[in-house]
Parts: C-alpha cells; structure tokens; sequence
C-alpha cells in the first residue's frame, strides 16, 4: 500500500479497555525499580462509549511527507473507524472490529480484509484491538494475566510502568497527578525495532469529569531496514458521549483484493 496507508496503519499501530487500576501509595523513591502488584499502578483511562474526533496527521518516511486529514470514530471495545482524506477527497477508509481488519485504498482502487497478523507484519510487532484502543486513547493496558508489571517511580512522582508482551517489551510513562499516560514504548532489542508513542496538549474532556486527552499524538518507528519513520495527529475537535455512531464501509466493484 502507499504511503497514506501506512500512515494510517502506524496511527493505529501498538497501543482498551475501561478499566481503572485502583490508586494506591507508593513506598518508594525517585529511581527505583520494584515488582509490584497491578494496583500499585496510578493509572486513569477513558470511560466513555462513543468517540468523535477530526484532525490532521503527517508521516515523514525517508524524508518525503505526506499529510492528510483525519476523521476518528470509535465504540469503546467494539469498533474503530478511520479516514484519511486528501483535499477533501478521501483516499483510505479503515475498519477495525475484536478480531478483523479492513482496509479501503481508494488511490488504488483496492482493499484488504482479514485479521491482525496484517499489522503485525506491517510494524513486525504484536497487535490486538485492545491494544490500537489504547493507542488511540491514550489509555493504560494493564499487563497479561500472570505478568506482574514493573514500576520505575521517577522525578515528581511519574511512574514508568513495564512489562513483556509477545517478545517484546511494553513500556508507559503515566503522569503523576492525571494518571495518564504521557508515553508509550515498544521494543524488540532482538530485531531492533522500536516503537515510541508520545502523547501532548492535554485538553479535559467535558463528559469525562474533564479528564485530560491528549490532543496530539507523536509515533516514531525505528527499523533496521526502513530507518526512521514518524507520524503526528493533531486532533482539532474531541467529542465523546453515548450518543451513536455510524461506521460506513463498503467496497465499489471493480476493486481489487489485496493478500
């Protein structure tokens, strides 16, 4: 796919779930690193059912950019909705539900379906639906049941919280007074691969109880063989509510499937 395709994907890449890890106080200093329970985790997501957000984005790959405008829908841990437009035409539409993705090209005139090993490839990273959400949302995806995460309690009380997924290692950096997260990373020290995720201009969210969202989203993937490749999504507009949502996806004749 071209370029505002994988600018699409790396959007979503990596990141859902509304659950609230339980606050509790914390024994230690500034630099250390203990093992601890899950609640020991100051974490604070997103509640709400319906997501309605537009803005711009811009990859940078080998020094070319491309921009492009962003239109995001979700329901909470259902369905996530995505297009990206070009001069007001629309270029790629995606859909993603628990267990399938869709992709619609239409610079290209073709489309893919099918299931998450397509974006696990794409980043050579593991990927789940729980984990775009989070992405997207800035939220806090606690650790595998039977992982006991890692906690790194840093200068003003920010937490470092880490632990291994798929081979990989999962790292968020969360805010010490919101409990948000402020960073994401994902390595692969075997592969030297890396994925960074950071999160700025915090904005509250009425509906929320005016819980901060980040309405900026800066993605830095680093492979050996594709060097550096970066995206930013600056959101213009962030509404969120239990009013409902339409998700269209349709595929015109004649267009092409891709494997």
């Amino acid at each position: 796919m071209n370029k505002i395709s994988l600018l699409l994907a790396l959007g979503l890449l990596t990141g859902g779930c509304a659950r609230k890890a339980v606050p509790t106080a914390s024994t230690t200093g500034p630099g250390t690193s203990v093992s601890t329970a899950e609640p020991a985790v100051r974490a604070t997501n997103t509640t709400f059912v319906f997501l309605n957000a537009k803005g711009k984005a811009q990859i940078n790959m080998k020094g070319e950019k491309q921009g492009a405008n962003i239109a995001l829908r979700m329901r909470r841990d259902s369905i996530i909705w995505v297009s990206a437009s070009l001069v007001g035409i629309e270029g790629v539409r995606a859909v993603l539900t628990r267990d399938s993705v869709h992709v619609l090209n239409r610079l290209e005139k073709t489309y893919f379906s099918g299931g998450y090993d397509y974006l696990s490839k794409l980043l050579n990273v593991p990927i789940s639906f729980a984990q775009m959400q989070a992405l997207l949302l800035g939220d806090y995806l606690p650790a595998p049941a039977g992982t006991t995460p890692t906690i790194a309690v840093e200068e003003a009380g920010r937490q470092r919280v880490s632990y291994p997924l798929a081979g990989v290692l999962i790292e968020r950096l969360l805010q010490a007074e919101t409990g948000r997260v402020q960073q994401l990373k994902v390595k692969d020290d075997a592969t030297q691969r890396n994925l960074t995720v950071d999160y700025t201009d915090f904005k509250p969210l009425e509906d929320q109880g005016n819980l901060p969202f980040a309405h900026a989203t800066f993605i830095q993937a680093q492979q050996p063989s594709a060097g550096a490749v970066t995206a930013a999504i600056n959101y213009s507009k962030v509404n969120v509510g239990r009013e409902r949502l339409a998700f269209p996806f349709a595929v015109p004749k004649g267009y092409k499937r891709q494997k």
